[in-house]
């Protein structure tokens, strides 16, 4: 029995929370607590973001009060407002899922958190202008001033793809709804806001007053960042997501086409002095990454502990 414990607290040390709390019963009997703490693990390392911490009643509140930083609220008035103040910590917690995922040798969900990272960057781009990460509760007035089209379904004159535009629509009126509205605008719409944002202000053929309320100050640096955002969603790291099950084919990259995928991106991203943060040499799996997200938001975006330290929790259970 005592081999079956080391086991299992080897397998929690590699973060294989799903496994241990299928185990754990077998080897421990009553193991209540432990099951607790490995389904709260497997949420955040599966970036199930509906609510990480809602059934997590025997995880202790450090661990719980972390990962509500990284969850969208659920109601329009819920507070704290978690990934809606900052999308740093949950940037962070990417990262850490990225690096385990890669340690693990998990490509498809290491693929598909990268691509989660992509669709909202443009977010993490804005939140120093917009003072939050993107609260349809304190969009600025100014989205929606006269001469603005954004959110204005069937304008022809708007960059924005009809999703997006039907998208932006949605965002400015979400507030309002009941809580089931806004789930679901959550579910299917805001990530294409974050792209409908990146496209106002880096790359839209025909400006309208969307954007006048972003000072003139920060406005050459929010398009910059912005427009390296828009761009990593197209990099060929990104672009692997279509090669694997996660996306429309059955392929799953190996590590050495996903290192050779990123060094093409850094050459691609590689063009100006944000997109040149991801040359950096900072120790990451895929080198230079957080230091490329770290530019984008201008503000350091470093991996989390969080996974690290409810292994290590879990850990310490098995073991008492």
């Amino acid at each position: 029995m005592e081999s079956a414990r080391d086991l299992l607290v080897s397998l929690a040390r590699r973060y294989a929370f799903g496994d241990v709390g299928a185990l754990a019963p077998e080897v421990i009997g009553e193991a209540g607590a432990v099951e607790i703490v490995c389904e709260f693990g497997q949420r955040l390392l599966s970036l199930d973001a509906e609510d990480f911490a809602a059934e997590a009643r025997g995880v202790p509140a450090d661990l719980r009060r972390r990962a509500r930083a990284c969850t969208m609220p659920q109601t329009p008035k819920e507070q704290p407002r978690g990934a809606l103040e900052s999308l740093r910590p949950a940037y962070g917690l990417l990262l850490e899922a990225i690096a385990v995922r890669w340690h693990r040798r998990e490509l498809s969900p290491m693929v598909a958190a990268l691509h989660i990272a992509s669709e909202y960057l443009p977010l993490l781009a804005f939140e120093p202008a917009l003072g939050n990460a993107g609260d349809p509760a304190r969009w600025p007035a100014g989205l929606s001033a006269p001469g603005s089209r954004f959110g204005v379904i069937g304008d022809r004159e708007c960059d924005h793809t009809k999703p997006e535009q039907s998208a932006a629509n949605r965002t400015l009126r979400v507030a309002g709804e009941p809580a089931e509205g806004w789930r679901a605008y959550f579910d299917r719409q805001h990530s294409q806001v974050a792209g409908a944002l990146g496209t106002c202000v880096a790359s839209c053929r025909n400006p309208c007053t969307a954007m006048d309320w972003v000072g003139h100050h920060v406005r050459d640096d929010l398009t910059l960042r912005a427009r390296v955002a828009l761009a990593f969603a197209e990099t060929p790291l990104v672009r692997l997501r279509h090669a694997a099950p996660v996306g429309h084919g059955f392929g799953v990259p190996s590590p050495e086409e996903v290192l050779d995928a990123w060094e093409r991106s850094r050459v691609v991203l590689a063009k100006n002095d944000v997109g040149a943060a991801a040359s950096a040499e900072d120790g990451f799996p895929l080198p230079g990454l957080p230091s490329l997200f770290s530019a984008v938001a201008a503000a350091p975006v470093t991996p989390s502990t969080l996974l690290a330290d409810i292994a290590a929790h879990l850990a310490g259970l098995l073991e008492s």
